[in-house]
């Protein structure tokens, strides 16, 4: 086994409280929590330790959009979240991307969802869920030092009083953030950029001598006229917007080192306003401020999300440069991998099942970085050329075809792992769409059939010896026959005879409408073998 770092081997001769579980999981933000409750709903046993000793109640995030709202719905979940947040879901009509806007108010059905939800309301919700399942959360318990070894790996914990005590597990999962102790214990590198800039941000109300005009301006004396949306000055970027709420959402982006930290030293309303003035030239009067917070923007991502039993996922694996991406990524990430750690703690994971974690959510992170450093150009040049290429990407994202392929993208929505095997069905690797069926039953959708987060066969076209195929694997999957509710409009609204849905809700494999017996049944028994381990004998 690994030793300890130095500061663990001072300490070697404290006393221990021996714990063993399934999984560690260093870090109770929403990915954490998001992992620990998978890893329940497969029948393992995690362990989240978190060096709060509370629930943080700074907001960090303003809402939650994406992919991960249909894998929420998919779990049950999506109802209590809106249940909790400022308004129900809906569309993005407007989504602000790298200076510009990407507008789809007249695009049927936008790419891009979201809910209006603080963080803090996020995690309490989500600390709730996994609790209720049975995950074991420590708050005020933090990661000291790790090793690992060919059979698990032993973390050594500080906790507020009392003495140190070890845990041991066969992984260990940081999700504890950008700076992840996890990944800096194991030696992890972590790549990338630090951006020379301070974003700071603030949900204010204004004084009275601030008129708001009908169209969303503001008049402001000694300004004159504000718009919403992102105004350049040679001082950086302010951007104006209007929330849910009613209140608005004020952002300054400044050239300035970047090493803040805005747990240690909050921002105050003296340094918001004197921001605003700086890029202003003026002062504009603010009367209340309900969040206030400074951040700035790195690029960066592990180049393996596995190291042995220690794996990484959320900000301890990335972090993007722009925002409203990185709770999509990272709770995706968390939904990826606890089905897998699960298979292999239960004994049936197939070969390389643990390494698919690293080699699709590292897929789709670095699709991430690439559209979100994009954004970092789009922001941040200042010469005719950049603005030549602002102004040219602005005119095609009023295509609706542009719009919506790049919707997608922030998305993730477009996101197709690939597949093993030859000869695979367009949408083995992609998400399985919410299809509403009829079953002997009654009707119910996708989503429902996915709640236990059971790998399930989806039989659309009454295939029996398909079903019977799956027959050894029956003690891990779950074979539903249904029909797909037809619309007046359509005359078959099968997608394909049958999908073999993953528990993150991914399609391991389909069956073309009317492909011949013996094909879809062989290919079918080796997408079982491969993502769901050897059958039952």
């Amino acid at each position: 086994m690994l030793p300890f770092n130095a500061e663990t081997r001072t300490n070697a001769g404290a006393d221990f409280e021996p714990t063993d579980t399934d999984v560690i999981v260093a870090g109770a933000g929403p990915t954490g929590l998001m992992l620990a409750a998978e890893l329940r709903l497969a029948g393992a046993r995690p362990l989240v330790l978190e060096r709060r000793p509370e629930l943080k109640e700074t907001a960090k995030a303003n809402g939650l959009g994406g992919q991960i709202l249909e894998l929420l719905a998919y779990r049950g979940l999506l109802d209590r979240l809106e249940a909790i947040g400022n308004h129900p879901r809906h569309p993005a009509l407007r989504y602000p991307f790298g200076t510009l806007h990407i507008d789809f108010t007249n695009v049927p059905e936008p790419p891009l969802r979201g809910i209006s939800l603080s963080q803090p309301k996020l995690e309490r919700a989500l600390d709730e869920h996994a609790r209720e399942l049975g995950a074991e959360i420590r708050r005020g318990h933090e990661v000291a030092g790790v090793s690992q070894d060919d059979a698990g790996v032993t973390v050594r914990v500080r906790r507020p009083h009392g003495r140190p005590y070890q845990v041991t597990a066969r992984f260990l999962v940081g999700c504890d953030g950008p700076r992840s102790r996890v990944r800096d214990l194991a030696a992890i590198p972590f790549p990338g950029t630090t951006y020379a800039e301070v974003n700071r941000l603030g949900h204010v109300t204004l004084a009275d001598s601030v008129t708001q005009l009908d169209n969303g301006d503001l008049e402001v004396p000694g300004l004159g006229r504000l718009s919403p949306g992102f105004t350049r000055t040679e001082h950086g970027v302010f951007a104006l917007g209007r929330r849910a709420s009613g209140d608005l959402m004020i952002q300054t982006t400044e050239a300035e080192p970047a090493d803040v930290d805005d747990d240690d030293f909050p921002m105050t309303l003296a340094e918001f306003a004197d921001s605003i003035r700086r890029l202003l030239g003026a002062p504009l009067p603010i009367a209340e401020a309900t969040r206030l917070s400074r951040y700035g923007f790195q690029a960066r991502q592990v180049a393996q999300y596995r190291h042995g039993r220690i794996m990484l996922a959320g900000d301890a694996a990335h972090v993007f440069p722009a925002t409203g991406v990185g709770l999509n990524v990272g709770m995706t990430d968390a939904v990826n991998l606890g089905w897998k750690l699960a298979a292999d703690i239960h004994g049936w994971a197939s070969a390389g099942l643990l390494d698919t974690y690293h080699s699709e959510r590292h897929y789709a992170g670095a699709r991430t970085m690439m559209q979100t450093q994009a954004q970092v150009a789009l922001r941040r040049g200042q010469d005719p050329a950049a603005q030549a290429l602002r102004q040219l990407l602005q005119e095609l994202l009023t295509d609706e075809q542009a719009a919506r392929r790049v919707g997608a993208l922030i998305a993730g929505a477009d996101l197709r792992y690939p597949m093993p095997g030859t000869g695979q069905h367009s949408l083995a690797g992609t998400s399985a769409p919410n299809l509403a069926l009829c079953t002997e039953s009654g009707p119910m959708d996708v989503a429902h059939l996915m709640h236990s987060a059971r790998p399930v066969l989806l039989d659309l076209a009454n295939r029996k010896e398909l079903r019977e195929v799956t027959a050894p694997w029956r003690d891990r999957i779950d074979v539903q026959t249904a029909e797909v509710e037809i619309r007046i409009d359509e005359t078959d609204a099968r997608p394909a005879d049958a999908l073999l849905i993953r528990p993150d809700a991914r399609i391991a494999w389909a069956a073309a409408v009317d492909e011949p017996a013996d094909t879809a049944m062989t290919s079918l028994r080796e997408a079982l073998t491969t993502w769901f381990g050897c059958p039952c004998s």
